[in-house]
């Protein structure tokens, strides 16, 4: 795990110097759009909120990732940049569907937009944009996660060309039209960026099974080891992206190997090489009722009856 102090502090102060760029372009497009008029400028603005998001979540994947787990928080603080995903990820698409139907309602009742003000607004916004894709452009070549910031910001860059373009093309022409066209294909790229985050924070919120992996696949690569009859009471999630944790009940045919233990190294050996699963709690028994269920009913934990009948604690080997 990365340590605070070993942070490079270079890229550290390009990703805060770059938040408050971004943050700049944000707050000086939604005014401007808002006095001006123009749609096209706030959908700009929407977009570019998807970059300080990015950005924020590539800060704190160098910063907040490297605090150490405690008696209240035995994960860690990793999952606080998924909740912040998801909550960006829906804002996102909420402004987006609102900018639509102003959008929409501006088509039938187009109002006056200075189309030079848009220029000259959604031009310091490119100039911005491509300011911060330079600050990212270094620690992109050797981090994904700034890579990924970096091309949001380079996206965002082509965005604001198109709006310069049609500020021209409502000076030149005086077709306001033009404004809640462009703002429905900005809403459509806002859409279409926010949509994987939203849907990748909301898995993992709810303990979904990360998408790269595939349970089938592992249950047959653990059944295929000599020894293990079973594999059941299989649970697989994620607390971020880059942290997958997996624990399953392992029947073990002693007959084959008299001592369960010895399994529990080639397991997780297996795991962890042929699936990047280096977290996992595997409970290994000689038998087991429940051996049809893959994956296991915890509505038994919910129910009057559980406390009736107290279910014995499990021991487990990690």
């Amino acid at each position: 795990m990365t340590r605070p102090d070993s942070i490079p502090s270079p890229l550290t102060f390009r990703l805060k110097l770059g938040l408050v760029l971004n943050g700049i372009i944000i707050l000086a497009e939604f005014i401007g759009g808002y006095f001006t008029n123009s749609l096209g400028l706030m959908s700009d603005a929407g977009h570019n909120l998807i970059d300080q998001g990015s950005l924020l979540l590539a800060l704190y994947a160098h910063i907040l990732a490297a605090q150490p787990a405690t008696e209240h928080r035995t994960f860690g603080y990793h999952r606080a940049g998924t909740i912040a995903a998801f909550l960006n990820s829906l804002l996102l698409i909420i402004t987006g569907m609102i900018i639509g139907v102003i959008a929409l309602n501006r088509m039938f009742s187009p109002v006056e937009v200075p189309g030079f003000w848009v220029m000259g607004i959604a031009g310091i916004s490119l100039i911005a944009n491509l300011a911060v894709a330079l600050l990212l452009r270094k620690g992109a070549e050797e981090d994904l996660n700034i890579r990924g910031a970096f091309l949001h910001m380079v996206m965002d860059a082509w965005m604001s060309l198109g709006v310069i373009v049609c500020g021209l093309g409502m000076a030149l022409t005086g077709l306001t039209i033009l404004d809640p066209l462009i703002s429905l294909v900005l809403v459509m790229v806002i859409t279409k960026g926010s949509w994987p985050l939203f849907h990748e924070s909301l898995d993992i919120l709810l303990e979904s099974t990360p998408r790269h992996v595939n349970t089938s696949d592992i249950v047959t690569t653990i059944e295929c080891i000599p020894g293990v009859k079973k594999v059941h009471d299989l649970h697989i999630w994620s607390v971020e992206p880059r942290i997958v944790m997996l624990t399953c009940h392992v029947l073990v045919d002693t007959q084959t190997v008299p001592d369960k233990d010895q399994l529990l190294q080639p397991i997780q050996s297996t795991l962890s090489s042929k699936f990047g699963i280096h977290h996992l709690t595997l409970q290994l028994e000689t038998e087991c009722p429940e051996t049809e269920d893959l994956h296991c009913n915890l509505s038994y934990l919910t129910n009057g009856s559980s406390a009736k009948d107290p279910i014995l604690p499990h021991l487990h080997h990690h």
